[in-house]
């Protein structure tokens, strides 16, 4: 584990940014995390531990979190998810990349914990809480999710019968990629206030 000042980027008018899970794909000019120590990675920390001992950045200090193939291997997700909102600035953009919960990618790894849809990121945000108090604070809205599409799959299908087809069959989407922003003060437990996100479709 290193100290902020080592963690943070050089040059005082850097955003701070951080890769979580880096393994071996060090980003340069972000903080590079890892469970483990390896090349490059200059914060080591356990992210099932969020929520018993603090992830090693202050309050409002990160703008940019990236995460590849990491949330679906969480087990004590919301923790995490508050832990990540403490050390976000408000409109900090966290981006995921993870498997779609209607493919035998999301279901064959042993070591992911539960499928994610769109509607998964609702519980994120606190205007979802209307009904419920999980005792989670934080407040991530949804502002964008892609689905990447294959072309053999894809077809000549338009975007609706793309959409429809998502909807009602498997091993259709490669990737989904999610991009959540930051609400800080946290909204009040309101329905109206929630954010409806965009969805693109990325035939590649």
């Amino acid at each position: 584990m290193v100290s902020q000042e080592e963690s943070q980027p050089q040059g005082a008018q850097q955003s701070l940014k951080l890769n979580l899970g880096c393994g071996k794909v060090i980003r340069d000019g972000w903080v590079n995390h890892d469970i483990m120590p390896g090349p490059g990675v200059d914060v080591i920390y356990d992210l099932e531990t969020c929520g018993i001992e603090p992830f090693p950045l202050p309050d409002d200090s990160v703008d940019e979190i990236h995460a590849s193939h990491l949330i679906e291997h969480i087990d004590r997700l919301l923790p995490f998810m508050q832990e990540m909102w403490r050390i976000a600035k408000n409109d900090c953009r966290f981006d995921l990349k993870l498997p779609f919960g209607a493919t035998d990618m999301a279901w064959a790894d042993p070591t992911h914990k539960r499928p994610f849809f769109i509607r998964s990121f609702d519980y994120f945000q606190q205007p979802f809480y209307n009904f419920a108090d999980y005792g989670y604070r934080g407040d991530w809205g949804t502002d964008e999710v892609t689905f990447l599409i294959p072309k053999s799959v894809a077809g000549s299908n338009t975007a609706e019968e793309l959409m429809h087809r998502i909807n009602t069959e498997r091993n259709l989407v490669a990737e989904m990629q999610v991009n959540l922003i930051a609400f800080k003060p946290m909204r009040p437990n309101d329905r109206a206030l929630m954010t409806i996100p965009k969805v693109n479709l990325n035939i590649v």
